[in-house]
């Protein structure tokens, strides 16, 4: 900014940037994305947690607490889940990680909610300290579903399975982003499914938006869309082209 220069983000944005140091961010509308996955996780678990008759656990695994990506996505997920299932007449807390925790509206009590939502977040960005956390959630008796908020996580989540066997069985996975272990796990059942971005219109946009910069256009922040996957819909053509390795 000091300099003149123009910087466009494209995936996330930068949280308490400076005022006018970023032109414009083209990323996915993160919190939307979040809902989604909880959406088409709710429809598979509902009647689980229905006729629970002791409460029940949703994990959550995000890569940090700090990106404007990351937290949006977590804090999407969180905030659906929450509705859809207070609109059925249950209960929910959401424990764990206090910066999500603290951004919870109306949060209820853990001693005497029906349902659970943990948030974990690993001390780094790694599959093997996601796969710990992962564990920890997956390992306890009540767990029923859990959410990787991105290609990291959802990693993580498959690692800890290795040694539990539980996903596809005993708790549905879902989660975030694409890549080939992350694809081979929806293909093959172990995931639901998971929710892409759209990489490229980002990367599309974001150069249209610098040259319109240059240009001395007007140029705004721009939100790109995200896609639900699973092993039916994943070679479809307005799919495939978003879930890269």
């Amino acid at each position: 900014m000091d300099q003149g220069i123009p910087v466009v983000c494209f995936d996330t944005g930068v949280p308490d940037a400076p005022e006018g140091s970023v032109i414009a961010t083209i990323a996915t509308d993160n919190e939307a994305a979040g809902a989604v996955a909880a959406e088409n996780m709710y429809e598979v678990i509902k009647d689980t947690i229905a006729n629970a008759t002791e409460p029940v656990r949703i994990g959550e695994v995000n890569q940090d607490a700090t990106s404007a990506n990351i937290s949006g996505r977590g804090m999407g997920f969180i905030n659906k889940m929450k509705e859809l299932i207070e609109a059925d007449g249950k209960t929910v807390a959401v424990i764990g990680n206090q910066y999500y925790v603290d951004q919870v509206e109306n949060n209820g009590d853990e001693g005497s909610a029906d349902v659970i939502i943990e948030v974990a977040v690993p001390a780094q960005t790694t599959v093997e300290l996601s796969a710990t956390e992962a564990s920890n959630i997956m390992n306890k008796e009540d767990t029923i579903a859990i959410f990787g908020s991105n290609q990291v996580t959802a990693e993580g989540i498959l690692t800890a399975n290795n040694n539990l066997n539980v996903l596809a069985t005993d708790i549905i996975a879902v989660g975030f982003d694409a890549g080939t272990t992350l694809k081979a796990a929806v293909k093959d059942g172990t995931f639901l499914g998971a929710v892409t971005q759209a990489p490229v219109d980002q990367g599309r946009i974001a150069v249209e938006t610098l040259y319109d910069v240059c240009e001395g256009k007007e140029v705004s922040d721009t939100q790109t869309d995200c896609y639900w996957y699973d092993a039916e819909n994943m070679e479809e053509d307005d799919i495939a082209p978003n879930l890269y390795d």
